[in-house]
């Protein structure tokens, strides 16, 4: 079961078990946040709302509170100026436990949280970095076994 919610005016897709990133919402880490703003359930039971579907609600748990990557803006006129700015985006992950559709049917997923958010924590230590090999030495050829006893 799946369902399209509305957060923060952008509307996302969601299953249980999902970890998206939003724009910045209040709360601490492992805190649990309920959105009610569901416009669409699908999966066995389809709901369409009418703008949202009455009863349906989509409960998430806080993993983690920060900040993207760098934009570099830059603002430029020929022959006058280069202004070079940056900007980071505050955003807030989520991992989706339950999708409720307001009928009775629920699809949690909280076995999978744990399994997740190790997932996401090797992705982001930092690989590790290649030795460098010596070149393989040539094998000897009848060419270059010539070319060596001229030399000596």
């Amino acid at each position: 079961m799946y369902g399209i919610v509305e957060i923060n005016g952008h509307q996302y897709k969601v299953k249980a078990g999902d970890i998206i990133d939003v724009e910045k919402l209040e709360g601490d880490v492992d805190s649990t946040v309920t959105f009610e703003n569901v416009l669409f359930t699908g999966g066995d039971n389809i709901q369409v709302g009418t703008p949202t579907v009455s009863g349906a609600k989509i409960t998430a748990k806080i993993v983690r509170q920060a900040r993207s990557r760098k934009q570099v803006v830059l603002t430029r006129k020929p022959g006058k100026y280069v202004k070079k700015n940056g900007h980071r985006q505050h955003y807030t992950g989520l991992f989706i436990t339950e999708v409720n559709d307001g009928k009775g049917g629920v699809a949690k997923a909280e076995a999978k949280a744990k399994k997740e958010t190790a997932k996401k924590e090797t992705k982001k230590a930092a690989p590790k970095k290649a030795e460098k090999k010596a070149p393989a030495k040539k094998k000897a050829t009848k060419k270059t076994a010539k070319k060596t006893a001229k030399k000596a």
